[in-house]
């Protein structure tokens, strides 16, 4: 079955591995969710990602990151530009979350990249997620 929003199902992937306690979560591979997955992992919510072998399409598998009183890294994932209603912000619009303890992931004309990069090299672009 077709999934309408690729984005979205990576992100419930995340959240449902995180309610059950896994370490590790397989998500379909492309390149948007591989941006994501960079971002994520410089950022300290993920320890990494690969390529999970002997899997019929190409899929990667997100190793999750847990603080040492055992409680994990990412407390929560929000999905804001959907494909039915696209945000797009431009420099001075973009969101701290939470104050700064989030990050709001922006695809810009030079890639995807956290909110505090956009705003720092002055550019917009669409409001993929925000992850706290």
């Amino acid at each position: 079955m077709p999934i309408n929003d690729p984005v979205a199902d990576m992100l419930t992937r995340i959240r449902n591995a995180i309610q059950a306690r896994h370490q590790t979560v397989l998500v379909p591979q492309s390149k948007i969710k591989t941006a994501i997955a960079d971002i994520l992992k410089a950022q300290g919510y993920i320890r990494d990602w690969d390529l999970a072998r002997n899997q019929k399409f190409p899929t990667m598998r997100l190793h999750l990151a847990y603080r040492d009183d055992n409680r994990n890294a990412i407390r929560g994932l929000k999905r804001i530009s959907k494909p039915g209603l696209r945000v797009h912000v431009g420099r001075g619009e973009i969101p701290r979350v939470y104050g700064g303890l989030g990050i709001a992931i922006v695809s810009t004309s030079q890639g995807m990249m956290t909110g505090y990069e956009a705003w720092r090299k002055g550019i917009g672009g669409e409001l993929v997620c925000y992850v706290w």
